[in-house]
């Protein structure tokens, strides 16, 4: 079944997804970072290639000829998904593929309309039975 971990009291939702992406590549799991448009992918795609700071995290579009051996896609249409370990979701709205992934990242700014998205993706997992796992990152660093 699959694991789901809620990232909240974050302030800016791409900073914190970029570096769980970085914390998830470091120990070598795959990630697909699920976006909610092409603005946004493109966005956290160039965000990737500064943070963190002294490293690189790989990445590419799920299209990419090098995507399958890329260890972190980044990816709004949600059409090719070409592994099943962790997926990182920036969306809205649970995505309808999320059970097929190990494991499920959500990220909860302090934006009300996100708190409220978020509680509805929560009632969404744990009424179909998903042990869910809350993470204040306002008392600590983000694990993964």
């Amino acid at each position: 079944m699959t694991q789901i971990d809620f990232y909240t009291h974050v302030g800016n939702k791409l900073q914190t997804a970029c570096a769980l992406s970085a914390k998830a590549f470091a120990r070598g799991l795959r990630v697909l970072v699920y976006c909610p448009d092409a603005e946004t992918a493109t966005r956290f795609a160039r965000m990737l290639w500064t943070q963190p700071a002294i490293a690189f995290v790989p990445h590419c579009a799920p299209q990419d000829p090098l995507a399958a051996v890329t260890p972190v896609i980044v990816d709004h249409e949600g059409v090719t998904l070409l592994h099943q370990e962790v997926l990182l979701n920036l969306r809205p709205d649970p995505p309808a593929f999320f059970s097929r992934f190990e494991r499920l990242v959500e990220i909860v700014t302090l934006d009300e309309e996100d708190r409220r998205a978020a509680r509805e993706r929560f009632r969404f997992y744990r009424d179909r039975g998903y042990e869910l796992r809350s993470h204040d990152l306002s008392k600590s660093a983000a694990p993964l």
